[in-house]
Formats: structure tokens, sequence, C-alpha cells
């Protein structure tokens, strides 16, 4: 881990990690003392501040353990989504409208004007960070092999992961839709008996206070029997629900304001020597079998 106090209190900036601690300062973050200071509506902040501190909680979460200049070149998306409601003002004047040829088109618009108040919008903010939850030491913990993403990291340098059946040791490449993750029993820490106790079953014992992180991604398919799983396709979002995983809204003010900052911030152009320096990515692999990466 490259910070020893990355659960510090004094932050309480939610991480990738079964912890208790982690567990406090999502609390914290959530609807404890933390929460006030990420509620934008009437806050004294500037708009940069606003960015600023969103932009520093969600890569505290997604990604902490990736460089930032890395992350703003590789790891977003060449176009980040539009996350704004559209407004549209109804024409008050019915006669007008009628004598037009319009009445068909605004009562399609209403009908769906109220679709999406009463759905919500999909929260396509969050498929930003959609290229980390394709990295294997992240897909690793969000398949509950590891207690944490650094955990996750260990197992794959220490060659504990095999990818598509065979030893995979680069933490950072990024899974294509079908491929098989295997991870090796004797290393996933809650599927080890305690010296203690002595069972011809199969042992599984969770860490305290670790069932609000046990849950799986709709994106993958995961088989405990066997100590696998299988990335399905890539994360997606739809109306009022995103399968990115996040401890913020997925629609809210923290991913949007995150978003905007990045928006501004993010590198423009790639050279070829920066090219050159691209982490794993299979899905190119795949339509390039002979390129070197």
């Amino acid at each position: 881990m490259r910070d020893a106090n990355v659960f510090a209190f004094r932050k309480a900036m939610p991480r990738m990690s079964w912890s208790p601690r982690n567990l406090y300062n999502l609390w914290r973050r959530s609807c404890g003392a933390e929460a006030e200071a990420i509620d934008f509506t009437r806050s004294p902040k500037t708009l940069f501040q606003q960015r600023w501190i969103s932009k520093a909680l969600v890569r505290a979460y997604h990604g902490d353990f990736i460089n930032e200049k890395i992350f703003k070149r590789w790891y977003l998306p060449d176009t980040l989504p539009d996350v704004r409601p559209r407004q549209h003002a109804p024409s008050s004047n019915g006669d007008l409208d009628a004598f037009a040829g319009r009445t068909e088109h605004l009562e399609r618009r209403k009908k769906k004007a109220s679709d999406e108040q009463r759905k919500g919008l999909a929260p396509v903010g969050s498929l930003m960070l959609a290229e980390v939850e394709r990295r294997i030491d992240v897909f690793i913990f969000r398949c509950c092999f590891a207690h944490s993403v650094y955990e996750a990291r260990r197992l794959v340098v220490h060659g504990s992961v095999l990818l598509n059946g065979k030893k995979h040791t680069n933490a950072n490449a990024r899974l294509a839709p079908g491929d098989m993750v295997s991870v090796d029993p004797a290393a996933i820490r809650f599927l080890q008996e305690p010296e203690s106790t002595q069972s011809s079953l199969t042992p599984f014992n969770l860490p305290p206070y670790a069932s609000p992180f046990v849950f799986i991604p709709a994106y993958a398919e995961v088989s405990f029997p066997t100590c696998s799983a299988i990335y399905v396709r890539h994360p997606t979002a739809r109306p009022g629900y995103s399968e990115i995983p996040t401890p913020y809204d997925a629609d809210g003010e923290v991913i949007r304001l995150a978003w905007e900052w990045y928006a501004k911030m993010r590198p423009r152009t790639r050279s070829k020597r920066q090219m050159a320096r691209e982490p794993e990515n299979r899905s190119k692999t795949q339509l390039h079998p002979h390129r070197p990466l």
C-alpha cells in the first residue's frame, strides 16, 4: 500500500476496502459529520473548490493507487457524457400549436418528460469511471476474492491469479468482455480455516463488518466453488441506476462536479511516445492481435 495512513479519520475518504475503519469513514461521508461538507447547495466554497473536493473524493475511492497523470490520460473516455438534465419550456398557446401541427410533437415531449421525472435520467456521469472497473485488480475486489483492492493487486503481482488459464502478473491490465479470472484458493484469506478448528467443509470466514461490501456487480459472473469469475461486459447505466459501485450518488453533485473538473483538466492529445506507455488494454489486443502495446 502506497500510503499506510490511507484510512485516516481526519480525511475520512472512503476506499475500496472491507476495513472497519473504512466503513466508519463511509458512514461519516454518507450521514455523519462529513456529509455536510459535500452538500454544495448553500456552500460558501467557490466553484473551483467544489470541483476540487469532488475530484479528490472520487479519486480516493476509484483508483487512488493510479497516478493522476496516468488516470487522466488513459482511464478517462475520449468524450465525457453530458449529465445535465435538459429542460424544455412548454408552449402556452395551444391554438397556435394546433395551427402549426405541433400538437402530436408536444404530446410526445410531455410524455417523455413525465417518464424522465418518474424514472429519472440515466446516471451516465458515473460511466467516466468504467475504465477503472475494467482493471483486473479492481475486478478481483468486486468479485469479493480480496479484502481490498490493495490486496487484489498483491495477488496479481505475486502470481496468484490466472487470466484465461495463464498466469498473469500485470495488475494494470484492463479486461475485455469474456475474459475469465481465476484466483488461487490458498491465497484467499476468508477461505482459510483457522488453526483452532478442523472441519471437512470448505471454510468461509468473512472478516468483521464486511457484510455491507459483499455484493457482486451485474457485469461479473462469479463462481465461488472454482474461485473464478468472468468479465461479462462493460458496465452500463440505465434510468435511476448505475452498475458502477460508488459510495456517492451516481447522479449527484460529487460525480457531476468531478466530471466538470476532468472535462477542463484532462489532456487532449497523446503523442507516439505516450501511446507506447499505455497500460495493457485487452480490448485493443483482441482487435489488433499482432499489434504490440
